[in-house]
């Protein structure tokens, strides 16, 4: 019997202050822009960001198949 296994990366938030006073913020786990959803209001109370790396996270994409897809994929792990 085939084990299915589903991986999911935690979703982190780091944050580096330095003597000063920058704040480096890394987000990690979170596919697409929700990553910039989840730290807008927490920028907007630390002040003005000054730069911005969008890291590959950003770019991916979630891949939700079809219903047919998921049936046919169980099917053939049977």
């Amino acid at each position: 019997m085939e084990q299915i296994r589903l991986d999911r990366t935690m979703e982190t938030l780091e944050f580096i202050i330095y003597p000063d006073g920058r704040v480096e913020e890394r987000v990690s786990g979170i596919l697409g822009p929700d990553c910039q959803a989840i730290t807008e209001a927490l920028e907007q109370a630390l002040g003005t960001v000054t730069t911005c790396e969008l890291t590959a996270e950003y770019f991916a994409q979630t891949i939700h198949p079809t219903q047919s897809q998921a049936n046919s994929q169980f099917q053939s792990l049977a």
